[in-house]
This record gives structure tokens, sequence and C-alpha cells, in this order.
């Protein structure tokens, strides 16, 4: 059988394979290193554009897709019966996560505004201090999958109150339905779910109201969670700030209004781009390429979009 994954050391970091398994680079869907026949498991290139899964009905011998990212969005209703698809919950665990507590840290220490001031060449202690301060804020986590329980267990020594929130309430989470009791109790709210039909636009002008004054906005999860136009409209008041990690659409365009409010921190998507990644991410998919080859069942099958 034949394995397609996207990085040529990715080969290196896949461990011992069964035999009969051949590795092949398929780093761009528009230039393939050998015939499709065979095709048996392929891990397409991370944040894939929405084109390379057109690759998908090219591939006549395909039954696993092991993608490299926690969300599975671009892929889901686009699988072809008999294959199955999984995505790398785990591999994003900590490079998310870590984002998310830099994120929070640095709006509520003002790191943004002492980079302009460093930019000015200003000592602008009487302008920024006193900082605000993590210890003794509310956090909501809305996501409490793996990526949220990672991020549960960095916030726990910052003295914090930790409220989690799914799909459906079970011991120590509540359900989305109660978001509307929770939004107001919570000095900062993060999203880490991933994009459904669910939770596409899940943050909208009723969700940001709800936010108590002050509050602190971080999206980590897909742009498309929060409803761009709310987003402008509610932070454009400067009522409640925000730490955004993704957008809709992205690239953000240079005209949004995003850019330029001071109570935003925005970066390129890069929460789970971290220099530990591909090692994480290729010890799982040579795991699953194991388990393909004796017949067992992969591990993080998508369902449902999760």
């Amino acid at each position: 059988m034949k394995v397609w994954i996207p990085h040529e050391h990715g080969q290196s970091l896949l461990g011992d394979l069964p035999a009969g398994a051949t590795v092949e680079v398929a780093a761009e869907p528009d230039r393939l290193p050998s015939p499709v026949a065979d095709v048996r498991f392929w891990v397409p290139p991370f944040l894939a554009e929405a084109k390379t899964a057109d690759l998908l009905r090219e591939l006549p011998d395909l039954e696993v897709v092991q993608l490299l990212t926690a969300g599975a969005d671009a892929w889901v209703g686009r699988i072809p019966p008999g294959v199955t698809l999984c995505d790398a919950r785990g591999v994003h665990d900590s490079g998310t996560s870590e984002w998310v507590v830099a994120a929070i840290l640095a709006h509520l220490r003002s790191f943004p505004a002492h980079v302009r001031a460093q930019d000015r060449r200003e000592w602008a202690y009487r302008e920024v201090a006193p900082t605000d301060e993590l210890a003794g804020k509310r956090v909501l986590i809305v996501g409490a999958g793996s990526i949220g329980t990672a991020l549960k267990a960095r916030l726990a020594p910052f003295e914090v109150g930790l409220t989690l929130v799914a799909r459906t309430a079970r011991p120590g989470v509540h359900a989305v339905t109660e978001l509307p009791r929770l939004l107001p109790e919570a000095d900062v709210v993060v999203l880490l779910v991933p994009l459904t039909e669910h939770t596409r636009g899940l943050v909208d002008e009723d969700f940001l109201a709800a936010m108590r004054d002050g509050a602190l906005l971080v999206n980590a999860a897909r742009g498309p969670v929060a409803q761009t136009k709310a987003l402008v409209a509610e932070l454009g008041t400067g009522r409640i700030s925000a730490v955004l990690d993704v957008t809709d659409p992205e690239p953000l365009p240079a005209d949004n209004p995003l850019w330029a409010m001071p109570n935003v921190l925005l970066t390129p998507h890069v929460a789970g781009s971290v220099q530990g990644l591909l090692a994480r991410a290729y010890r799982l998919v040579g795991d699953q390429i194991r388990r393909y080859a004796a017949g067992e069942p992969p591990t993080n099958v998508v369902v449902e979009g999760y």
C-alpha cells in the first residue's frame, strides 16, 4: 500500500512501519509523486486549502484520511463512502493551550501597549501601570475537548475560577445551552469549539452583549465561530476586548476595522504552529498507519464533525 504525507522529513518521524508500506511525499495536490493507484492512506498538508480536498475524487483506493489539524471542518461532508476521516486530536493540545494562556496574559498585563511604547522609545510606566492580573479571574472555556482540558490544567495554577462548556452537560462540564447564564459571570471567555453547523456563528450579537463590561474574548477555535460583523460592532464600542488567532475571512482584509482597534490583539492563525508540532503529528500518523496495516480501527475518527 502507498501512504502519502506532505513533509519530506516526516518520513523519519513515523517510526517503524509494516512491510509493504511505501511512504511518498505529496506536498502539493498538483504535483503528485506517483500514479494514484494503491494510495490507501493520505495525510493532507497542514492547514490545506479547500481545493486540496478535490484530490479525494482522484484516489480510487483511498481508505483513510489522517489530518494534521484538530479541526476537520474543511473535510466534513466531502469524504467519499468507505473512507475514514481522522483528525489530529491531542497533537495541538500543548501549542494551542499555551497560546491561549499567552494571549490572556498579554492582554491583562498590557503587552500591546508596552510594545507600542517601545516603538516610540518611551518609558510609559504612568501610561500603563498598574496593569490588570490573571489571579482571581473567572475563565469560561467554551469547548471542553482535548485542548480545552489541556488549557484547564495550564490555567489552574494561576488561581482562577474555571468553568467548562460543551455540547452536552457531563460531570464538571456545563451544556452550551447554559451560556446565556454563564457569560455575564466570566472575565475571560475562551473559544475552543470545532467549526460545525451547530457552532458556526455561535458568537453573535446576543452572545457578545451577554459578556460583562471589561471582559476578554479569546478565539482559538475557527474564525466563523464568531460573526465578524457582530465582533466589529461590539468591539468598536470598547466595552469588551478580544485576542483573535482566527478570523472570518482569513487572511483578514487590510481594511477590516479590527486591525486598528486598540482593544484587539490579532495573530495570524499561529496558535498550533509550534516547533514540536510535526514530531507529535507524525507519531500519531505512524501509529495510525500501523493500526491500519494490522486491521485495527483507527483512533480520532471524526463523527458528526468532531
